[in-house]
């Protein structure tokens, strides 16, 4: 781990981990992004391993990853009923991959293809409001209940 990698500080930082991980396994960690969170259910799956993207998986890594993936979305679409799951890496934020995973409802256009996008824009410059710090722990508190370990080993 690294203390000038953000993502790094957030799996070691015990209040982080308190409010929004879900779970960890021993190569990956689930995780809700915090507040100021642009949607309720906005996760991200990270590599435990300081790596920036699949090119860099070991063999272990790469053999688990779709499993680990398929199984975090299917536990977010069965908790909050979304329509569909996007997953997104862009690498760029921090040399430490963390895959979003975000919820798409059909009824809500925020959540449409790259709007989403400038959804979280807009939150991140306060233009809009975030999601409520009390639903992301709600939904945490639910998720962690349901979640099961050995999906991200």
């Amino acid at each position: 781990m690294s203390s000038l990698c953000p993502i790094c500080r957030i799996h070691d930082d015990p209040a982080a981990q308190d409010l929004y991980e879900i779970g960890r396994g021993s190569l990956w960690l689930l995780r809700h992004h915090p507040d100021p969170a642009p949607l309720v259910g906005w996760l991200l799956l990270d590599s435990l391993r300081h790596v920036a993207g699949p090119v860099d998986f070991n063999d272990q890594e790469a053999a688990s990853w779709g499993h680990a993936v398929r199984y975090a979305s299917a536990l977010l679409k069965e908790q909050i009923g979304c329509d569909k799951v996007y997953a997104i890496a862009f690498g760029e934020g921090a040399p430490h991959l963390h895959l979003h995973l975000i919820p798409r409802f059909a009824a809500d256009p925020r959540t449409s293809a790259w709007l989403v996008a400038d959804h979280y824009r807009a939150v991140a410059a306060g233009k809009l409001q975030p999601a409520a710090p009390e639903q992301l722990i709600d939904l945490v508190n639910q998720v962690r209940c349901r979640f099961l370990h050995q999906f991200l080993d």
